[in-house]
């Protein structure tokens, strides 16, 4: 088995997860460690995720082929180095190098939702889309897009930032800077933060705990206890979770009717929630489509879904990176490949 399992790592806010994966495709290993705790390289949980998923699959380092590792921001996949990850307070992290040292083996670094995105294409899931995206809904939000099957990346690799458009011009302060952020609606930290400075008014004013259950007995408040009482029937679950999903929904219609896409596909772990996160969104867009042709045009039924909550997109996304960088001849360590060669990689998932 020596150097025939691949890695694929999903690195987000409050998370870092790890697939194996072996020569078949056959998924061998998972594991998911949380961010909380790491140094300001960064890279000790991302370390432990790999070394569990290994461990889960039965292997060691020395099965390794390579590595490829998604992460949320603005990444110079040439050089391997985070240039800047706003939710992980990362500005010029050389991971790939970090990796690579740690492991002895072929470390690639991308985007977390186009390397996602471009994963998707061919996959089944996907049904023989050329143009979509991924929209992950975690800690923060943010959409890989594929045109005609390629990677759009944008003229400073930062394109499908949606999280960062404005919903609300006078809402809260979002960690970009901005205020009323589509992160500031329905990202995760800031469902739960709704959620609770709503319960906390509704019990100031003299509404009864019992009202709440779902919200009061749980302790600290989280997206997924808020989606756990919109199942439960909680009013102020429910509330917060329509504003995120209506949020959400435009933020989808003016990617949709921009980019003129055949499928959006959602993930990420609020996304994870299924039907409560979802039918918010859907009745929106269902709404767009009564009040306008155009809208019914572009955003048919069904061109708009959420990836079942397993499905570890952006890892999958990095396996087909990390057996891209197996296919290449080894690296000339002179060698810095240039950006058409990085792209063709990452279009090669």
């Amino acid at each position: 088995m020596n150097g025939s399992l691949v890695v694929g790592v999903d690195v987000g806010g409050t998370k870092a997860a790890a697939l194996v994966v072996d020569q078949a495709g056959e998924t061998r290993g998972r594991a998911v460690q949380p961010m909380a705790g790491r140094s300001a390289t960064g890279i000790e949980p991302i370390v432990a995720a790999i070394r569990a998923a290994l461990e889960a699959a039965g292997a060691g380092d020395g099965d390794l082929g390579a590595i490829g590792v998604g992460v949320p921001g603005r990444i110079d996949s040439t050089a391997g180095v985070v240039s800047l990850a706003t939710n992980l307070g990362w500005h010029d992290l050389p991971l790939a190098r970090l990796i690579r040292d740690e492991f002895g083996v072929a470390c690639g670094v991308a985007n977390d939702v186009g390397l996602a995105a471009s994963g998707l294409i061919g996959h089944k899931i996907a049904n023989g889309a050329r143009s979509l995206a991924y929209v992950a809904v975690g800690t923060g939000i943010g959409a890989g897009l594929v045109l005609d099957g390629r990677l759009h990346q944008g003229d400073r690799g930062l394109a499908g930032e949606i999280g960062h458009a404005i919903a609300e011009p006078d809402g809260a302060l979002c960690r970009c800077g901005q205020r009323g952020c589509v992160e500031t609606v329905a990202s995760g930290p800031f469902i739960a933060r709704r959620a609770a400075a709503a319960l906390a008014a509704a019990l100031a004013a003299g509404t009864p705990a019992s009202d709440h259950p779902l919200l009061t007995s749980s302790g600290t408040i989280t997206a997924k206890i808020v989606y756990e009482a919109v199942a439960g029937g909680d009013s102020i679950a429910l509330t917060v979770a329509q504003e995120a999903g209506r949020t959400l929904a435009h933020a989808i219609e003016a990617l949709m009717l921009t980019c003129d896409l055949e499928l959006v596909l959602l993930g990420g772990g609020v996304a994870a929630a299924g039907a409560p996160f979802f039918e918010p969104i859907a009745a929106e867009l269902d709404r767009a489509r009564s009040a306008s042709t155009l809208v019914a045009l572009m955003i048919p039924p069904d061109s708009v879904r959420v990836l079942p909550a397993q499905f570890d997109a952006v890892a999958r996304g990095g396996i087909a990176l990390a057996r891209s960088l197996i296919r290449t001849e080894p690296p000339n360590p002179q060698h810095r490949d240039t950006k058409e060669e990085v792209v063709a990689r990452a279009s090669l998932a």
